[in-house]
């Protein structure tokens, strides 16, 4: 198991605190696996210090995938990419 730390603006840091963004959506510049612990501080960009905050969150699942992956390449240029958590239906 790795601990590993990433910066976070305090706009998702809130959301990861509250439980509402259970998603993370990063370059795939590090190595990261399930069981893993990410370690999310929270960074100031107007300041561009740490605000000193952080918190803690178990690996799940890890996709990866390039922009070619799915032959979409000039699609996710124009539109972007949506990161949809997926929740029971009720």
């Amino acid at each position: 198991m790795a601990i590993i730390k990433k910066k976070t603006w305090p706009e998702y840091f809130e959301k990861v605190l509250s439980g509402e963004k259970q998603l993370e959506f990063r370059v795939a510049d590090f190595a990261i696996a399930s069981g893993d612990e990410l370690i999310l501080e929270e960074w100031d960009s107007e300041t561009k210090e740490y605000t000193g905050r952080s918190v803690s969150k178990k690996v799940g699942y890890v996709g990866t995938f390039t922009l070619d992956s799915f032959g979409q390449r000039e699609a996710l240029e124009k539109h972007g990419l949506h990161v949809i958590r997926l929740d029971d239906a009720e």
